[in-house]
């Protein structure tokens, strides 16, 4: 019998919490095979099987268990049965064996818009829901475990707004949305922080990628976003304004040579705030592209402690999900968080007439325990100027003022 035990996934965590069994109990898995998903407070990851055998499942979904714990055992002596790919719970993508699969119910195959956890999946599939029938509670409309439980007790009433209930559902909070409650609680109450507002006129951008968006595709093989624009701005400003990029470090202020830009990401189970490393050095293309790939990874739950620890500054836009205006809180032990809001058609005076211009609030929350306002309101300015003409990242300056030297 082979124990499966918790690894070690960083210094600090001692603890983990079991949040899906991939492979029902009493299941044949194969060698490699994932077993469950864990979450620590920082990240989540996979167990997975190290030798074929008969799964039997000590851990519960939903349990905290220590660094070293035994979540599971894998009898490997255990002779393989006759149709072992037909599992009680499969993961969506694995093809069952050509003998079980005659036997074995068929579900309504799953819409590519539409997305279930395997749990999900595998009751569906024994009990002939089809995605339909179900409310998905999850991120994006994700169909969770309990939303097919609940189809499954209330037969031809779809779950949601349509179902009148008042039902109170507890469920325990993650590891992860601990530690984002403790920092931002932290955060609040350990940092003189303040928030200073400015607004930018996006018409230069938006023309910018209107002209070059197809080029810059071709050339490079990613979008060109506004977050690039807005890194780069960022970081052009943070060298300008190093205290904006320090922390405090008990007697000390420790000011970076280098630009390590936090990107908030929302992810299923919670804000995430992966790192840009030395994104001050990074072209148009490469910013893009590391945004893109640590948007996949947050999406996918797919972040390493190191993808996640050390950023310097962070940008969050809320203007995704449609907030105009905003205070974001300072991700500790930063000093300093960029927020961007939603872009909106506004009448302007332009050269003493009135036109209509696209306009964006940005906010920019600072600890003025080691940045003053002078510093806060110039970076926020330079940030705007740079925006507003985004030709002056090229070298940081006006063309023709450093043609001059000036």
């Amino acid at each position: 019998m082979i124990e499966i035990k918790v690894p070690t996934v960083g210094e600090s965590i001692s603890e983990v919490t079991l949040t899906q069994w991939l492979k029902a109990d009493g299941a044949w898995v194969e060698r490699d095979e994932l077993l469950c998903e864990m979450e620590s407070e920082k990240a989540t990851f996979e167990l997975n099987a190290e030798q074929a055998g008969i799964l039997h499942i000590v851990a519960k979904e939903g349990d905290t268990i220590n660094i070293g714990d035994v979540a599971c055992t894998i009898d490997e002596t255990a002779t393989r049965p006759e149709g072992a790919a037909a599992a009680p719970a499969p993961k969506a993508e694995e093809k069952p064996a050509a003998k079980a699969e005659a036997a074995a119910p068929k579900a309504e195959a799953l819409p590519k818009d539409v997305k279930a956890t395997p749990v999900a999946q595998a009751i569906m599939a024994d009990k002939k829901v089809k995605p339909a029938e179900v409310n998905g509670s999850g991120v994006a409309g994700k169909i969770l475990k309990h939303d097919v439980l609940e189809a499954l007790n209330s037969p031809g009433i779809k779950g949601g707004a349509a179902q009148v209930t008042r039902t109170d559902r507890p469920e325990k909070m993650s590891n992860l949305r601990k530690t984002i409650s403790r920092r931002l609680v932290e955060a609040k109450n350990t940092t003189a922080m303040l928030t200073t507002f400015n607004e930018v006129d996006m018409t230069r951008i938006m023309e910018v990628r209107k002209l070059y968006k197809d080029t810059f595709k071709e050339a490079h093989g990613v979008n060109l976003g506004f977050m690039s624009f807005f890194t780069k701005a960022c970081c052009i400003a943070l060298q300008e304004y190093q205290a904006v990029n320090a922390y405090i470090d008990g007697d000390n202020i420790i000011y970076h040579e280098y630009c390590d830009v936090s990107i908030a990401v929302s992810a299923p189970k919670g804000l995430v705030v992966p790192v840009i490393r030395n994104a001050e050095s990074k072209s148009m293309a490469e910013l893009e592209m590391a945004v893109v790939d640590l948007a996949k990874k947050a999406r996918d739950n797919k972040l390493s402690m190191e993808e996640m620890t050390g950023g310097t500054f962070t940008i969050t836009n809320g203007g995704v999900f449609g907030s105009l205006m905003s205070t974001p809180i300072i991700n500790i032990p930063q000093s300093a968080i960029l927020g961007m809001h939603k872009i909106q058609d506004r009448p302007m005076v332009v050269n003493g007439k009135i036109e209509i211009r696209p306009m964006m609030y940005l906010a920019l929350s600072y600890d003025h325990r080691i940045i003053d306002g002078r510093e806060s309101v110039g970076f926020l300015v330079r940030v705007k100027e740079l925006l507003e003409s985004p030709e002056l990242m090229l070298i940081g300056k006006d063309p023709v003022k450093g043609l001059l030297n000036l």
